[in-house]
């Protein structure tokens, strides 16, 4: 069985197909989906999704690409949401949280200094109740690493990983597993499918993120969590391995990086 271990089923892109969607993921044996919220607007639906959809989790976090319109009452709402939430055997993380230098205006200045402060309060809560966090780790790893290190969380998931071996080892040191994805499909994509291939096999994890970051054979088109067995076997064949054994390696790493979802499996 199979684990995507990051999609937003609730994107717009999936507007009244998410019980498709999911069913046709669980149809190639995509056992769990877990869809991170992105701001205060989406907790409820997240939330209502998982409820629905037989094979799908759910995290609580605000995006750093939507920190720009958060408001520090949004801080407040998640705390109370999250507290709320623990009831709920399919809550798994706080997620997605992190920061993003990548987008023009936000590497630096008064941008960086807000996502920088919703970045910390959020570990913060996930220290505070003792949960895992889904991480967005775009041109800003090394700061992040700064922040874990004072923080400490329990670990989780650093999606869409694509940094150094140094930066890939110190977050596995600091109790992280790494996503990898449709960008890992592409042969131009060296770095990545390096890491793919040569990071200890226990600190992967597999995600769509889909709708976006499609694989090869699908780009441009929307990505779908159906496609993660089509994604691991292009991880099996990286690493020269068996993709049962792929599947069944990748499935207790998503488990072993979120314990809650390992408490359904």
């Amino acid at each position: 069985m199979w684990i995507d271990t990051h999609c937003h089923l609730d994107a717009a892109e999936f507007a009244g197909e998410q019980t498709l969607v999911a069913a046709a993921a669980q149809q190639q044996d995509v056992s769990w989906i877990v869809i991170p919220a992105v701001e205060r607007a989406n907790f409820a639906t997240v939330a209502a999704l998982a409820a629905q959809l037989p094979n799908c989790t759910y995290a609580l976090g605000i995006h750093p690409l939507y920190v720009p319109q958060a408001e520090e009452a949004d801080l407040l709402a998640l705390r109370d949401t999250i507290a709320a939430a623990l009831a709920d055997p399919r809550f798994v993380a706080i997620g997605e949280i992190g920061l993003d230098f990548f987008v023009p205006g936000m590497e630096s200045g008064p941008l960086r200094e807000k996502q920088e402060h919703f970045y910390i309060e959020q570990l913060k809560l996930a220290r505070e109740f003792d949960l895992p966090v889904l991480l967005h780790v775009r041109r800003s790893q090394d700061i992040l690493l700064k922040h874990l290190r004072r923080i400490k969380v329990q670990g989780g998931i650093a999606h869409a990983f694509n940094g150094s071996f140094q930066q890939a080892e110190a977050f596995i040191g600091l109790g992280f597993r790494l996503g990898f994805g449709g960008a890992m499909t592409f042969t131009r994509a060296l770095q990545i499918r390096r890491l793919a291939a040569e990071l200890p096999l226990e600190a992967l994890v597999l995600e769509t993120d889909a709708p976006d970051m499609s694989p090869a054979w699908l780009h441009p088109d929307i990505n779908q969590p159906q496609q993660i067995p089509r994604i691991g076997a292009v991880l099996a064949e990286l690493r020269g391995m068996a993709i049962p054994e792929l599947a069944q390696a990748t499935a207790a790493n998503a488990r072993a990086a979120l314990p809650r979802l390992a408490a359904l499996a």
